[in-house]
């Protein structure tokens, strides 16, 4: 169930009148129900949920957040006026401290125990503003700060204040107050020049400089379509380039940084077709080791760094063990490798700090070009897969799961190097198999009971408001 949150500036200089004899804030509040109108052909937009910031102090600004209903919504929109200063740092933080106000109460981001892409919140939030200074009480701003500070408990445990599952997209209105006689650009919307350019995009989301109704129509068809069930990866390439293809020519072989080598992009996380919601086995590492005498876990990224290695390994999948699987947004990466044209070798994928004695990790997955070469799929193993997936072929086809003493050495050998928080994952996993009993009840899941207190406090203490 998707959540559309708009924040609307209703600074001042949102009063400023076009040479379509509307204001700004009108014409936000008509792009806002025309959003709704073509969302509304997708029969996916009946679980959405709308939501509505200003830019007035907390918690006067939030005009529609989890309790109020869509008519609510409708008539808290209708009643907007542009009165105030061009807050936007504070009114993104409000936005994101809403978005994240009932995910310790879930457990949604699952923190200390690896990150399960399945396990999503999707989230859009469209700023419309004028792209006008950054006022507040203190004065002019030329950057976009976001208060540090918030009173929501268990912030600190993401060093940013939104998450993997949260996009931000501006529309940055730039009508004039005269009809240009300049031809616009036929192709495309540029992006904005204004502070919240750079804040977009770290999110995985982008600006739009809005010149005309038409390019303004064209911008709310194209946010549409971003309305996408997923998660915001960071990959980034580790060790050597792979070798040229046979029959590249020479001029494309191209040394230094290239825009492949590190992609900010989406994986899709598609919904079950007979659940309606995502199912999933696996998660992506943590970029550290638990350990049990910490009382604190260390601050986690809102993006997983997930590294790839472009040696060609051989794609590993077993019958009767489960894995999850995938797409890629399209991007430089994904056009790199199906432009290889090899969808039966793969990339391992790992994540830095995530063994206990090794700086790059174990691989926990790899990208795949598809059979048909039309996308790139990121597969999700378990932990070290190329260790554990052989003794479980050999548990099912050699041993007919009654194991050898030489094979449980093997096999306890292997837990020792995976992440402890695998166990619950990797217990279903064999029962799916039918080897129930290769686990041990009373394995630890890593974290400390500081560290668990903790964390079962702070669902507690958040509820909704």
């Amino acid at each position: 169930m998707p959540v559309l949150l708009f924040l609307i500036d209703t600074s001042a200089s949102m009063n400023q009148r076009t040479h379509l004899g509307i204001t700004y804030l009108d014409i936000a509040k008509g792009a806002i129900e025309t959003f709704m109108k073509l969302r509304g052909r997708d029969p996916a937009s009946r679980g959405d949920r709308y939501m509505l910031v200003n830019y007035e102090d907390v918690p006067f600004g939030i005009k529609a957040g989890w309790k109020e209903s869509h008519a609510t919504f409708m008539t808290e929109l209708r009643n907007l006026q542009a009165t105030g200063l061009t807050t936007i740092g504070q009114s993104l933080r409000t936005a994101f401290d809403l978005l994240n106000l009932n995910r310790l109460v879930t457990g949604i981001d699952n923190y200390g125990q690896g990150r399960n892409p399945f396990f999503l919140e999707p989230a859009i939030i469209i700023a419309i503003t004028d792209g006008n200074k950054l006022t507040s009480s203190g004065g002019v701003q030329d950057e976009l700060h976001l208060p540090l500070t918030t009173p929501l408990p268990g912030s600190e445990l993401t060093k940013e204040p939104f998450r993997w599952d949260q996009r931000l997209f501006a529309l940055v209105l730039r009508i004039p107050g005269n009809a240009s006689v300049e031809p616009e650009p036929l192709v495309g919307v540029p992006l904005d020049d204004s502070p919240i350019t750079p804040m977009c995009e770290v999110t995985g989301g982008r600006s739009y400089s809005v010149f005309s109704q038409r390019m303004l129509n064209q911008c709310l068809e194209s946010l549409v379509q971003k309305i996408q069930s997923g998660v915001v990866i960071n990959f980034e390439k580790t060790g050597p380039d792979p070798p040229p293809l046979e029959d590249a020519p020479a001029e494309a072989v191209k040394s230094g940084l290239q825009p492949w080598h590190c992609c900010h992009k989406l994986i899709y996380v598609r919904p079950n077709l007979k659940t309606g919601v995502p199912i999933g086995h696996w998660p992506i590492p943590e970029a550290f080791w638990p350990d049990q005498n910490s009382p604190t876990l260390p601050p986690r990224s809102a993006h997983p760094h997930v590294r790839f290695s472009c040696l060609d390994a051989e794609p590993m999948v077993i019958d009767k063990v489960p894995f999850d699987k995938y797409e890629l947004e399209p991007s430089p990466l994904t056009q790199y490798i199906l432009e290889r044209k090899s969808p039966h070798t793969c990339w391992q994928v790992f994540v830095c700090n995530s063994a206990k004695y090794s700086d790059l990790g174990q691989p926990f997955g790899y990208l795949k070009a598809s059979t048909a070469l039309n996308c790139v799929n990121l597969f999700v193993m378990p932990y070290n897969y190329p260790v554990l997936l052989p003794l479980l072929d050999d548990l099912i086809k050699v041993h007919k799961f009654k194991p050898t003493l030489k094979w449980r050495q093997s096999f306890e050998n292997y837990l020792k190097t995976m992440p402890p928080y695998y166990i619950g994952a990797l217990r279903k996993a064999l029962r799916i198999m039918g080897a129930p009993n290769l686990l041990a009840d009373n394995m630890e899941y890593g974290l400390s009971y500081s560290v668990v207190s903790y964390l079962k406090k702070l669902s507690q203490q958040v509820c909704l408001r």
